[in-house]
């Protein structure tokens, strides 16, 4: 049975995979921000709609474009041939970019109705969430290093 050994695994697009991931998410946020504080301001469905153009979606496909080449690339060094990697990798990256995709226009939407009242007791819920699971990581965090200071 023949085994596929890659004689250079790709670690540089391994790496170059995710800054770019990286770099296109905080574009990503950083224009998605400006664009809810911008509408906050103004209350515009214009400026809503204009969110979902290419101001936002450019950011976006270099994300998916990312972390395509991140996942591939992962699995190519892993041993996987370079055409099952990618063939893996990028539908797996469109299909939850297009999920993504499409729960942002609902909420964008969602806030277009009815303000930021809309997103209701779920988001806050959802964000508490969040602040209680960080201060017990803290405090596990914490505490380990103290049981270790300790021996």
């Amino acid at each position: 049975m023949p085994f596929y050994y890659p004689s250079d695994p790709p670690y540089f697009l391994f790496v170059a995979g995710l800054l770019a991931g990286m770099t296109s998410g905080l574009a990503f946020e950083a224009t998605l921000k400006q664009s809810v504080n911008q509408w906050a301001k103004n209350r515009s469905t214009r400026i809503l709609a204009t969110m979902r153009g290419p101001q936002l979606l450019v950011p976006f496909l270099g994300i998916m474009g990312g972390v395509t080449v991140f996942l591939s690339s992962g699995l190519e060094i892993f041993g996987f041939p370079t055409k099952l990697a990618y063939s893996v990798a990028l539908p797996l990256a469109v299909l939850t970019g297009v999920l993504v995709w499409t729960q942002l226009g609902r909420i964008l939407t969602q806030l277009e109705r009815g303000g930021s009242k809309a997103l209701g007791s779920r988001f806050l819920e959802l964000n508490n969430l969040v602040e209680n699971f960080d201060r017990l990581q803290t405090r596990f965090y914490w505490g380990t290093l103290l049981q270790w200071q300790r021996l």
